[in-house]
């Protein structure tokens, strides 16, 4: 009780204007064995059996489809007025049937009822939907289908007039409520509650996407234009399936054999082998992918940023900064609602979570080799998501569990949780580091170069560099903090570093990345990693995996990738010129991270990341989604660091 009296005290002062820029919250000090997860989780189930009762609901849609619905009822609800909490998911609302009950840590995160424990305790309606087309719902299932903006006024269906349905049919013929409904999802159901605002229905009063699916260009299957393989390949073959009819049944995905994913990609050859090997056609959104290599019109209808306006409920939006797949959603979704929803009560929370790690009431601590901490997703659960939808879906009154402050951010480096009154936080100084002679890179300008004013290195694909040390077959999650001396040793990765820092350097916000290249091919991607150096009398951590030393190691803190025929227009691609010095700017995604002193700050630059992200031709061809073996060829690359081509990075810093 003193932790949140203390926490509540927080957020009473985050709303005082007069609040300092970014107090500490009070980390959760309580460490839980993994003996003691499973039982809680065992006791969630229980008690979910125990105070809930099961029903299911065929919820007409407005053009006559029916949406299978599973709800989750406090057994008390006849005298008590719940709030409705709704998650729309296109990966089963299951298991169906009044027996089974599906609760967290025996299904996973996108199949759970509850976003957490206490809520489970707290009492709520859990509605779980599968959307149009999905598992059990009638219809023709669409990825990512187009919103047409209901706001304006338009006719037929999507996804916000799905919504919107089912909220009326829950409110006026579901189990008795209270008259309020808010939604949450994470990932793909992330998506569907993004869309879920569009709805506007009055009843809706808070909404959480969480790590929501939201450009395809840039998160998931792509990032900046170029296509993430060893994730994508194995999940459309699981998930791309046709269903011509409503199912429970999952899709049974290919067998791949052995364990060994670069080797196996590299036998695979070419993109257009996945279809002639692999799909052979079946998979609808593989063939969308290969039919639209640039940002079209296609991509474009996809991308439900612009349609965020005139929004009326709460938005509390949530991301971890080592997930691998939606990043990028997370905070793009956050600053699309800033922009366009003057006033709003639009909130974010970005932890140092994996994809959906904050929905594992004991995970987060350790992700990969790097210890976070004890749990930071058992403290948000407690302190920021259930009072969060408390304040707007339960409290007659505002409390100051509805005056969270506008971010909440875990800093790594140094541990700690943060809040800021906007993000990226105002304090932050733009800085810019400049990429030096002798493999350096610092704050000061190039000076007058002697000799070539450039590193070069050979990028050959039929010997690309791998993106992580470890034999899996499909992406690891644990990338984002993995140990880059494997890639330091590649001479096809260039290396660049600080001095040992005196003092801390907090990173906080996206970085630009601008790189002055040229290239012998006529295509070429150019990856930029942000690496922190630990001393090399760093102590190992028992908790790591066997043989893992963590003096001297290299910790992938931030990493993107760009396809360089994009740097001008993601829709209209274009061809380097051989030979000639040639601007590649582009974005990676925030961080918070402090270097500690006695750290270094390295930076990468290499061509090549597989098969994290396929091949690149090096020689320009029209669709690499098309390409052919003799399309690839080994290019020279040249990164500059003269006075007249300055290769750099605008990072913000946090004093």
């Amino acid at each position: 009780m003193e932790k949140y009296l203390c926490f509540a005290a927080l957020l009473v002062l985050g709303a005082s204007a007069a609040r300092a820029q970014s107090p500490v919250l009070p980390p959760d000090t309580v460490r839980v064995s993994d003996a003691a997860a499973r039982a809680r989780l065992m006791a969630d189930t229980l008690y979910a059996r125990a105070h809930y009762n099961k029903l299911e609901y065929r919820i007409p849609m407005r053009d006559g489809v029916k949406l299978h619905t599973v709800v989750y009822v406090p057994k008390d609800a006849d005298r008590v007025r719940y709030p409705i909490l709704l998650n729309r998911t296109p990966y089963s609302a299951g298991p169906y049937g009044p027996g089974p009950y599906a609760w967290r840590g025996l299904t996973t995160v996108i199949h759970s009822v509850s976003p957490n424990s206490t809520m489970l305790h707290e009492g709520y309606i859990f509605a779980l939907q599968d959307v149009r087309g999905a598992f059990l719902s009638e219809g023709v299932f669409e990825d990512v289908r187009p919103e047409k903006d209901q706001y304006r006024g338009k006719q037929g269906i999507d996804e916000s007039t799905d919504t919107f349905d089912t909220v009326e049919y829950l409110l006026q013929k579901g189990p008795k409520n209270n008259g309020r409904v808010g939604q949450w999802g994470v990932s793909y159901p992330g998506f569907y509650t993004t869309v879920g605002l569009l709805s506007r229905h009055p009843a809706l009063k808070a909404a959480s996407p969480q790590a929501p699916v939201t450009d395809w260009f840039w998160d998931d299957d792509h990032h900046n234009g170029a296509f993430f393989l060893a994730e994508q390949v194995w999940f459309w073959d699981l998930f791309g399936q046709p269903r011509p009819q409503p199912t429970a049944k999952w899709h049974e995905g290919m067998q791949i054999p052995g364990n060994d994913g670069y080797a196996f990609y590299q036998r695979l050859g070419p993109l257009k082998n996945v279809n002639a090997q692999l799909f052979h056609g079946r998979v609808k959104h593989w063939n969308d992918l290969v039919a639209h290599p640039n940002y079209d019109a296609f991509w474009q209808a996809r991308n439900p940023r612009p349609h965020l306006h005139d929004l009326k409920a709460a938005v509390l939006t949530v991301g971890g900064f080592n997930d691998a797949e939606d990043l990028f959603g997370a905070l793009h979704t956050y600053a699309a609602i800033e922009q366009q929803n003057p006033g709003l009560s639009n909130r974010l929370v970005m932890g140092p979570w994996v994809h959906g790690g904050w929905a594992h009431a004991y995970t987060g601590e350790i992700v990969g080799n790097v210890n976070y901490g004890p749990s930071p997703s058992r403290w948000y659960q407690q302190y920021v998501e259930a009072p969060f939808f408390k304040a707007y879906l339960k409290d007659d009154k505002p409390t100051a569990a509805a005056q969270l402050p506008e971010a909440i951010v875990f800093e790594s480096g140094t541990n700690q949780w943060r809040t800021f009154d906007a993000w990226p936080p105002k304090a932050a100084q733009e800085r810019t580091l400049y990429f030096q002679p002798g493999g350096k890179i610092g704050f000061e300008k190039p000076g007058a170069v002697t000799g070539f004013g450039f590193r070069q290195f050979v990028s050959d694909p039929a010997h690309p560099v791998p993106y992580t040390e470890a034999t899996v077959l499909a992406m690891t999650k644990e990338y984002m903090t993995d140990d880059q001396r494997f890639a330091s040793r590649r001479p096809d990765v260039l290396t660049y570093q600080t001095d040992v820092l005196t003092n801390p350097l907090t990173l906080a916000g996206p970085i630009q990345a601008l790189l002055q290249v040229a290239t012998t091919g006529t295509d070429a991607d150019w990856v930029v990693k942000i690496i922190d150096v630990y001393p090399d009398d760093t102590p190992d951590d028992p908790r790591t995996a066997p043989g893992v030393h963590l003096g001297g190691y290299q910790q992938l803190v931030r990493s993107e990738v760009m396809r360089g025929r994009f740097r001008e227009s993601f829709s209209q691609p274009k061809p380097f010129v051989a030979g000639q010095v040639t601007p590649v700017p582009f974005t990676l995604q925030d961080l918070m991270h402090t270097f500690r002193p006695g750290h270094r700050l390295m930076v990468q630059v290499q061509s090549t990341w597989f098969p994290l992200v396929d091949r690149n031709p090096q020689t320009y061809v029209e669709n690499i989604f098309e390409a052919s073996e003799s399309d690839f060829q080994a290019a020279t690359h040249r990164l500059y660091f003269s006075p007249e081509h300055a290769s750099q990075l605008t990072v913000k810093v946090l004093p």
